[in-house]
């Protein structure tokens, strides 16, 4: 392994695009967490109450959302740190940490909510369905106006994806309780709440589910959603003066920024700094992959691959190959 350094203009610290920047993403996410708490709070108070499990259980799920509007809230401030000392890539991957914790949690939830749904249907309380409708239709409005703000931030953030997806399964989910206030309020069928409970716990699951995927894509360095490594290898191969494409690794840093590494191998007529310029270009216009780590070596036809760093004499100073190309 040969170390180098970097052309100029190249860094190693992560881009985050987006949004505005990390003080616009904390007070949008600050706002809707506002929201938030104060109508949960609210419903809380109205679910016990009334004794409504419909209304808790959606408040376990704001609950949630308020938790993970709060973490986006700190990794946007921690995003403001500069990667130094043996935090390379600086705090990016709080993204997915945050994320599988959340998602971890909504699963959990929703097992204890399904539990208690299920008793509920053999033993259903009474519950008023007016209040139960009225409080939806409210949580229904608040929902729309988190989702708007907390819309407004950085969508590149695993972790920002993750409060928008409880937010929104949040938002169906008084969607469902509102059913049941109604089906109460016009028919007295007092299980519907507990059935109402059971879909939102099914929405948890959902929601919970792709949180946890999401991180571990994150934590087994596999390529972001939606890449196709094969495709951007073929890519960058067509650059011209590129002959072969070896070692090509393509991940997620965290935050929603790609990352890769990939050994060029360069044809002898081409000056390879420019040739591995180019690749970046198409790598950053193509691809959305600003971060790229190349090993660029040229070939030779008259003899097996000479590994050189493209840098001694007509390279400048380091060349690292055969002593009869200097």
């Amino acid at each position: 392994m040969t170390t180098r350094a970097e052309p100029a203009g190249h860094s190693h610290r992560p881009h985050l695009h987006g949004g505005g920047g990390p003080d616009a993403d904390r007070r949008w996410l600050s706002a809707a967490l506002v929201v938030i708490v104060a109508f949960l709070v609210a419903e809380v108070a109205v679910g016990l109450a009334v004794g409504s499990l419909a209304l808790l259980t959606d408040a376990g799920h704001l609950l949630t959302d308020a938790a993970a509007l709060a973490v986006a809230v700190v990794a946007a401030g921690l995003a403001r740190r500069p990667a130094r000392g043996a935090y390379t890539y600086g705090f990016t991957r709080i993204d997915a940490v945050s994320a599988q914790a959340n998602g971890i949690t909504l699963l959990l939830l929703a097992v204890w909510f399904a539990v208690a749904a299920v008793r509920r249907l053999f033993d259903p309380p009474d519950v008023p369905g007016a209040a139960v409708l009225v409080v939806a239709l409210v949580g229904i409005g608040v929902n729309l106006v988190a989702v708007l703000l907390a819309a407004r931030a950085n969508q590149s953030s695993l972790n920002v994806r993750g409060a928008l997806a409880h937010l929104v399964t949040d938002l169906w989910a008084f969607v469902a309780t509102a059913v049941a206030g109604a089906v109460i309020l016009l028919t007295g069928w007092t299980r519907a709440d507990a059935v109402a409970s059971l879909v939102v716990a099914a929405l948890m699951v959902r929601s919970g589910t792709g949180l946890v995927r999401s991180a571990g894509r994150v934590f087994l360095e596999a390529a972001p959603s939606g890449t196709d490594p094969a495709r951007i290898g073929r890519s960058m191969a067509a650059v011209a003066g590129v002959r072969e494409v070896h070692d090509l690794h393509v991940w997620d840093l965290g935050a929603g920024e790609p990352a890769l590494s990939a050994h060029l191998v360069i044809e002898a007529s081409h000056d390879c700094h420019e040739v591995a310029h180019g690749v970046r270009r198409v790598l950053a216009d193509l691809h959305r992959i600003r971060h790229a780590t190349l090993q660029a070596d040229h070939q030779h036809a008259d003899r097996p691959l000479v590994a050189d760093d493209c840098a001694r004499d007509a390279h400048g100073p380091g060349y690292v190959g055969d002593p009869a190309d200097r």
